[in-house]
């Protein structure tokens, strides 16, 4: 499209670029040959949801929490291209158990440190209405992505779960309203990217959701994905489960986690 070749031709000197396979967004994702950049694309019905991206990731940099930079946006009549800094280290997802294990008290630092930006200042929101609407969209256009779902959901009808979950909704709003954070939106490993000497977090990436909302729509991707990692091990699991909420400073609420580990599947589509 004219405006990512724009992008990449404003980037002079990149040495060229690499196609990005992993990752959900349906956008067009690149990397710089030196690792230090990455261009993302999208289609005209895409601008909008870029330009949110991008303008979460300038307001995360300017609250002193580590991730990505803008560096250059572009726009077009047949779509937009973003251009960012890349943050060195390794997605959290690729490094063994013992790693996840020494790097998880930080983890749980990090993680803590978002949550405590001061919510009035954040213009975003991803709000329980917010996340209930787009579901039901999702749903409605038969567009759930049965990988997505835990494995005891995947032979069921997309609409069946979102009932399942309706009438907890009034109370997950309460609880919701009772302690907002500032949330990442999409906490799963491969978003975490740790500093692979120190074992800290070097930033958090793919910043497209975030917003005001419930800590465990955080914490609820967080622990599943960490599972992956876990293994089969349910004793290991719990114990860093555990662990991590000890270090956050809170005691952890499974009904309201499963609600949300439910929910975000139901989102993407």
């Amino acid at each position: 499209m004219s405006a990512f070749r724009s992008l990449l031709r404003a980037d002079g000197g990149s040495g060229g670029w690499e196609p990005v396979t992993d990752g959900e967004s349906g956008a067009g994702v690149f990397r710089s040959a030196d690792g230090t950049r990455y261009a993302k694309c999208v289609t005209a019905d895409q601008v909008a949801a870029l330009e949110a991206e991008r303008d979460r990731v300038d307001w995360l940099a300017a609250q002193g929490v580590p991730g990505p930079r803008v560096l250059d946006w572009r726009v077009g009549d047949a779509g937009a291209g973003l251009l960012t800094s890349a943050v060195e280290g390794i997605p959290a997802d690729r490094v063994p158990a013992s790693t996840l294990r020494a790097a998880w008290e930080p983890v749980a630092d990090a993680v803590r440190q978002l949550h405590r930006l001061p919510v009035e200042r954040c213009p975003f929101s991803r709000d329980l209405g917010q996340m209930f609407a787009v579901a039901r969209d999702v749903v409605a256009r038969g567009a759930v992505n049965p990988d997505f779902l835990p494995e005891e959901q995947q032979h069921t009808p997309g609409a069946d779960l979102l009932a399942r979950l309706a009438p907890h909704l009034e109370h997950r709003r309460a609880q919701e309203a009772a302690q907002t954070v500032v949330c990442h939106g999409d906490l799963c490993l491969p978003n975490i990217i740790l500093d692979p000497e120190t074992l800290t977090v070097a930033g958090f990436i793919d910043l497209g959701r975030l917003g005001r909302a419930d800590p465990y729509a955080d914490i609820a991707l967080l622990f599943a994905t960490a599972r992956e990692t876990w293994g089969d091990d349910e004793r290991r699991s719990r114990a860093a489960e555990e662990a991590f909420a000890a270090r956050y400073g809170i005691a952890l609420d499974r009904d309201r986690e499963r609600f949300y580990l439910h929910l975000d599947p139901l989102t993407w589509g």
